[in-house]
């Protein structure tokens, strides 16, 4: 692979006149703004909205390989679309139009989804007023982002408890899967003194294209209490669920369950046996993707002695058996994303020097077996979000956001 013919654009998105006019160019430097320190200035006396005073950007391209990038500035949402890979984008559009306490950073964010028919679907976690409590909400648009519907809320339960971590789902035929990490079964275990290791796994779904959702499902007890989930559907259009779990003596290694049916999750494997014991969250959550064969690619980060950095691994057999885990980062790495396409798969993950945050990209183009030599791709003096990758359907790319601004990459 010559990762000199990897593109690189660096971009500062500006206001344009109308939503669908996307003659803006990007300016190929951005300022240079601490996004995980204090709001600079510029962004507090702003009142126009700027993915520069954003500390995390979503990406995905819809069915008609148009790319959209959706960012919280001041408790609002916004989205934008590119008809060029990134060189132009279409003004910010307002998903949210009530101001509300949007969580961005870190593990949390945006996420946004599309059906055949490139409705737009969109989740998000709100803050409520107790620390580490929060909502999961969701919109739609059917008419390309210019509208949305009135947020609602996806957790049945009300109250001022954890429901966070959300993840999003869309079938082949426009069903929608929401799920996240509840603390109900938690909360309801303390009022009659019962032990209760982490969170729980909920689930929201919808055969309507998320006009009406069932009543939450409970998928699983024991999860970690603040990490991502991997969701990813399989071959037989049923979602696949990758989380941090809680296993007996508080260790916190992996676990993997397959639906049997839109409705009904399946039982538990364990994925990692790192035997990680450790009496808090890890905030390093894994990575799930499935290719066209029906394989599974999972990545993740241990802390555990002897164990420390990334892994991957793959199944052949719907998550029932794992191939032995392949170390592809020391300690330091975090927050690993792995995607398929075709035979290739891709390896993406952060990694600070001491002096810059590194982004860092490992190839396979045999469906896991081998592995290319990592190359650093991108990296920054200034502060970092989370690496991330996605597909047009041909090819891969990379999105970052960074102090210098956001990146998006793609790989050749």
């Amino acid at each position: 692979m010559n990762y000199k013919n990897l593109l690189l654009v660096l971009f500062t998105l500006t206001l344009c006149a109308c939503a669908t006019d996307y003659s803006t160019p990007l300016a190929t430097q951005a300022s240079h703004q601490q996004h995980h320190g204090a709001e600079s200035p510029q962004c507090s006396a702003s009142k126009t909205p700027s993915i520069q005073c954003s500390k995390t950007v979503t990406s995905a391209f819809d069915h008609q390989g148009r790319l959209w990038v959706t960012w919280v500035d001041h408790n609002h949402i916004y989205l934008q679309s590119s008809l060029d890979q990134g060189d132009h984008f279409s003004a910010p559009q307002l998903v949210n139009r009530v101001e509300e306490a949007v969580i961005a950073h870190g593990e949390y964010r945006p996420k946004i989804k599309f059906n055949a028919q490139d409705t737009i679907f969109i989740t998000w976690t709100v803050a409520l007023e107790k620390k580490n409590t929060g909502h999961i909400r969701f919109s739609r648009s059917s008419d390309g982002g210019n509208t949305f519907s009135e947020p609602v809320t996806i957790n049945d339960n009300l109250d001022v408890i954890g429901h966070r971590f959300d993840s999003l789902l869309i079938g082949k035929n426009g069903e929608l899967w929401i799920a996240w990490l509840d603390a109900r079964d938690k909360e309801q275990a303390k009022l009659v003194n019962q032990p209760f290791e982490g969170s729980s796994l909920y689930f929201a779904y919808s055969e309507d294209g998320g006009i009406t959702f069932h009543a939450n499902q409970m998928a699983i007890n024991h999860t970690c209490e603040c990490c991502r989930l991997g969701l990813e559907l399989d071959n037989n259009n049923l979602p696949v669920v990758l989380w941090r779990h809680v296993f007996a003596g508080n260790i916190r290694d992996h676990a993997l369950l397959r639906f049997q049916d839109s409705l009904k999750p399946g039982t538990l494997h364990r994925v990692s046996n790192e035997n990680w014991q450790i009496d808090a969250c890890p905030h390093h959550g894994p990575a799930l993707a499935i290719d066209s064969s029906g394989n599974y690619h999972v990545a993740w980060f241990s802390g555990a002695s002897g164990r420390q950095g990334l892994f991957y691994a793959n199944s052949s057999d719907g998550g029932l058996h794992f191939s032995n885990p392949y170390p592809f980062a020391s300690q330091g790495a975090g927050h690993p994303a792995v995607i398929s396409q075709g035979q290739t798969v891709a390896l993406l993950w952060s990694q600070f020097d001491g002096e810059q945050n590194q982004l860092i990209l490992q190839l396979s183009h045999d469906s896991g077996v081998s592995w290319n030599s990592p190359q650093t791709i991108a990296r920054t003096a200034l502060s970092a979000d989370d690496g991330f990758l996605l597909t047009d359907g041909q090819q891969l790319y990379v999105s970052w956001q960074t102090g210098d601004g956001y990146q998006f990459m793609q790989i050749e």
